[in-house]
């Protein structure tokens, strides 16, 4: 993949012409990454539309995350964030049709550790077609360092996405 002066602008281009349509659950970027996605004129046309469940309840009754695993390994896990993205596909589904991409944050953007999580440590969560995994980051800053970094390693993510799927999916 090759940098691109505005991600966020080449990835709501690519998406516009696959016709394929986005949405995003969100943690600890609070907003960041939908609100980074929307500032893109024309992104209404891709973007489903952005879930913040920043309170560890709400990733179950908005998003189906599995109560018994946000009980057990709180909401900084990998499975936590692939059930948010599989999950908002779903709860943000456009006249009956869900999204194609989920994408999800959760982590620890700090000052103080979550879950037993360090400071940094971030799950995204990528669902696409019957596909849905995770991927781990290490983040290091401030905290609003982490939350910008995660929007980018999520734009980023879903962005490789796009390429290593582009010769699957025919216009």
């Amino acid at each position: 993949m090759t940098a691109h002066p505005d991600a966020a602008a080449a990835l709501v281009a690519v998406l516009t012409a696959r016709h394929l349509t986005i949405a995003v659950a969100e943690s600890l970027t609070g907003g960041l990454l939908v609100a980074e996605l929307v500032r893109i004129p024309g992104a209404s046309v891709v973007v489903a539309g952005g879930v913040v469940a920043y309170q560890t309840p709400l990733k179950h009754t908005l998003l189906g995350v599995d109560e018994t695993l946000l009980a057990e390994h709180g909401a900084v896990h990998p499975e936590v964030a692939r059930q948010m993205a599989a999950g908002v596909c779903t709860a943000l589904a456009v006249d009956g049709r869900p999204a194609d991409i989920g994408i999800s944050t959760t982590g620890v953007a700090g000052p103080d550790e979550q879950d037993g999580q360090s400071v940094g440590t971030v799950y995204l969560g990528l669902a696409f077609e019957d596909k849905v995994r995770a991927i781990p980051i290490s983040l290091a800053g401030d905290r609003a360092e982490i939350r910008a970094q995660t929007v980018a390693h999520a734009i980023e993510a879903v962005s490789a996405l796009m390429e290593s799927t582009k010769l699957e999916i025919t216009e």
